[in-house]
């Protein structure tokens, strides 16, 4: 599998290549053995899927365990813009953020360690996006910060992109401010 290391430690690029022909095309988008020779091991223990309409952004959401949760993020159809947030304070990047383009086009993902934040904004009506994690839903353990507070420019992104009002769930919408959540990041 082809990785490309981004501007934020713990965080990979996947760029698949795919093979296509009059029928269409094909490519692996996962494969364990390729992840963990660039990542470690990363046992699959929960799948999910979110479907989000033009405009709406997700996050910026983290699980706080010892470790914390790895995911493996996909769009299976439509198109995010996607935020990777290092909340590791020992880390050389800690703080900073890097977007991604993610769509059914272009077949990219995203591998984001352990201590890393996520977030999206939906650029297309039915973006469905798929999360590999290394770890089980356990509410007391999840978390949010709120997404307008993170230095994240969504203003902007959402206007290159064409949208001009976007909307946030009531749990990202009311989640501590960045600065505030400091006691639940990671060493």
């Amino acid at each position: 599998m082809p990785f490309r290391k981004t501007e934020i430690s713990g965080v990979q690029l996947f760029e698949p290549n795919v093979f296509e022909d009059e029928r269409g095309f094909f490519f692996e988008s996962f494969k364990s053995s390729e992840v963990a020779s660039e990542f470690g091991a990363f046992a699959v223990e929960q799948i999910n899927n979110s479907m989000s309409r033009r405009g709406v952004i997700r996050g910026i959401h983290f699980k706080r365990s010892p470790l914390g949760q790895a995911k493996f993020v996909s769009v299976q159809s439509g198109s995010i813009y996607d935020v990777a947030i290092d909340l590791r304070e020992s880390s050389s990047t800690f703080g900073r953020w890097q977007g991604f383009l993610l769509s059914a086009l272009n077949n990219q993902s995203l591998l984001l360690s352990r201590g890393i934040g996520h977030a999206f904004l939906a650029l297309q009506d039915g973006s469905r996006v798929n999360y590999l994690c290394d770890s089980p839903y356990e509410p007391e353990k999840e978390f949010a910060i709120s997404p307008k507070t993170a230095g994240i420019n969504w203003d902007e992104i959402a206007l290159d992109h064409g949208i001009t009002e976007y909307h946030f769930s009531k749990k990202d919408e009311i989640a501590p401010h960045f600065d505030d959540s400091r006691h639940l990041w990671f060493g």
